[in-house]
Parts: C-alpha cells; sequence; structure tokens
C-alpha cells in the first residue's frame, strides 16, 4: 500500500470480524491486521472508534491501528470464563442511561448504568422512555431525586413524539451519544422517531414482565439527519462492573463523604456506636437500600480489579517466559 491509500475512517457498526468504517467518501468496510491485533496488541475498535486504514479498492481493506480514545465505554464479558472487558462504544460525548416508565424501572439498576456512565469520560443523561404509558411519574422522578443527583432528566415517548425536543441540545451537530438500556427501554423506537424514517426493527415486549427481546443484535453507529451520530447498543439487563471506581465515587456521592468519618476507624456501618453512615441512615438523608446497593458494587468492582490484576501478572509472566525461551534457543544455535 502507498501512502495516499492510509486514510482514518470511523467505525460504524461491528459485525464479528468485519467492520463498517465511514471515510470522507462513503462506507467502506474492513478487516484487522492479524499481526497487528493479535500479536501486537493493539486495542480491538468499537463502534465510534477512529481508526486507520489501509484502503484497499478491490475488496476488505485493513485495519492497522486504533486511535487514542477521548471516551471509552465497555462492561465485563458476559462469558464468565473470560475475564476480560468487552468494548461497546467510544468516543462519544452523551450517555443516554434509558429506563422506560413501565415494570422496567430499577432504582437498583439505575445506579449501576450511571456509574459506568460516569466512568466512561462522557455526560450520562437519564431517559424515561414509553411516557405514553403512565399518567403520572412523580414517583419515578422522586426516587431519581436520591439516585442520580445531577443528572439531567428528559421524559419522552417514540409513540406520541412527547419530550423528543427535549434531546435537541444534547443531539447537536458532530456530537455523538450512545443509547444504553435494558432489551424492550424502546431504543431502537427512539432512533427511529429522531431519524424520522424506520430505520431499526423493532419487537414487542413481553406484557407478563415487560421485558422485551434484544433487537439490536450489534453495535452500530447512526447519523442523524442534523449530522448528529447516535451509537445504538445492544441491551444489557445485566450490566457486569469492569474498571469503575471513580463513576463509582461520582453516582454515590451521597456516601463516599461520610466514609472515614466514623468513631471507629474498623467501622462496619452496623450497629457501632458513633457510625456516620448509620446516622444518616436515621436522618434520612440516605436509604439502607442505597448503602447496600453501594456496598455491592464496591464488593464487584474489588472483585474485577483483583481479577484484572492478577491476569495482567499472569500475562506478563508468560511474555517474559517465551523470551526466556526465544534466548535459549538462540544460545543452542
Amino acid at each position: 500500500m502507498t501512502q495516499s491509500n492510509i486514510i482514518t475512517a470511523r467505525v460504524s457498526a461491528v459485525h464479528k470480524e468485519r467492520y463498517e468504517l465511514l471515510t470522507d467518501s462513503g462506507i467502506i468496510y474492513g478487516k484487522l491486521k492479524t499481526s497487528v491485533y493479535l500479536g501486537g496488541g493493539e486495542l480491538y475498535p468499537t463502534a465510534g472508534d477512529y481508526v486507520t486504514v489501509a484502503v484497499n479498492p478491490a475488496g476488505d481493506s485493513v485495519i492497522t491501528a486504533t486511535q487514542t480514545r477521548r471516551s471509552y465505554f465497555s462492561r465485563r464479558d458476559p462469558d464468565p470464563r473470560l475475564q476480560r472487558d468487552q468494548a461497546v462504544a467510544a468516543n462519544f460525548d452523551y450517555i443516554f442511561v434509558m429506563q422506560s416508565l413501565n415494570q422496567d424501572f430499577n432504582a437498583r439498576r439505575m445506579e449501576r448504568y450511571l456509574t459506568m456512565a460516569w466512568q466512561s469520560g462522557a455526560t450520562p443523561i437519564i431517559v424515561l422512555t414509553k411516557a405514553d404509558l403512565v399518567v403520572d411519574c412523580s414517583a419515578e422522578l422522586r426516587m431519581l431525586e436520591s439516585v442520580a443527583m445531577g443528572v439531567d432528566v428528559v421524559i419522552v415517548s417514540a409513540k406520541t413524539g412527547e419530550g423528543i425536543d427535549g434531546l435537541a441540545k444534547f443531539l447537536q451537530p458532530g456530537k455523538t451519544c450512545v443509547f444504553l438500556g435494558s432489551s424492550g427501554v424502546g431504543k431502537s423506537s427512539l432512533l427511529n422517531a429522531l431519524m424520522g424514517a424506520e430505520v431499526m426493527a423493532v419487537k414487542e415486549i413481553r406484557m407478563d414482565d415487560a421485558k422485551g427481546r434484544h433487537t439490536t443484535t450489534h453495535r452500530q453507529m447512526v447519523e442523524l439527519p442534523n449530522g448528529a451520530y447516535v451509537i445504538d447498543t445492544p441491551g444489557m439487563r445485566e450490566l457486569g462492573m469492569w474498571d469503575a471506581s471513580s463513576g463509582l465515587s461520582d453516582v454515590f456521592s451521597d456516601i463516599e463523604p461520610l466514609l472515614g468519618t466514623c468513631r471507629f476507624s474498623d467501622c462496619r456501618h452496623q450497629t457501632e456506636p458513633g457510625c456516620s453512615i448509620c446516622a444518616a441512615i436515621e436522618r434520612g438523608e440516605i436509604t439502607q437500600e442505597r448503602l447496600d446497593s453501594y456496598n455491592k458494587l464496591k464488593r464487584e468492582v474489588k472483585y474485577t480489579e483483583d481479577k484484572a490484576a492478577a491476569i495482567r501478572e499472569k500475562s506478563a509472566w508468560h511474555k517474559e517466559l517465551s523470551a526466556w525461551s526465544k534466548n535459549k534457543k538462540k544460545e543452542i544455535w
């Protein structure tokens, strides 16, 4: 390849081993350069990534590098055998944390999603969907006051168009947002409403539990008519934590400042005298459920960090062993 064939493109969709790439000249397709990504440790691209591409006019182009990310969202790989993070999206400005105003609404899940959203480096926006299904959502808004301090909340209905205009200030030309929410929450319906056309398939939710089936099966970035970008992600009912310590501090800013202020340094925040956390619960400033949620996510983050550190140490040991083996072979020959 000549230098003129080397360009920068943006990943608009990920289809297993094949990538859809957005360039100044339109859409092209590419595959990873095996020696760089399998042997060189380059970060695998995801939707929204900017990549260096060697263009091949006669077929699939070759992706040779993943460029530096300004924001990044990942989750723990759902395969329990693989202790690693799974890329979801990159280079975005906002994360639309979506829950529907039906049986899907869950404060504890919202805390988990917001933790990962803040960790990404972007700004989370809470989008409550399916407003046409409820007459009054004041209870949900009161609940959000205690779990999402300082986060903008927009209430929308893709069916009636209610509240869609409230998203306009975030979906400005050149800006990118990520849709994050469970299956059936209405991500595809909202994207269709923003596009003004049926660009994503929509499946009905089950009436008995209000849960949906996966509509989006891969990570995909779509350009809106005004030049903004939306990255739609497969529905994730369970979002495994991965490297989320700073995000945890943002979401639980009402709890973390109290830590270390108890009478006893080893306080378990249960029945000990002089416990700042227990006092805050008694005053009604935080709830026991919120404290339990914080402790659960804190344990999960700690477990993940310990696992990740062990994997890094194991990987480093294997590299040292491989280097030693190669040097011994050179000495023999």
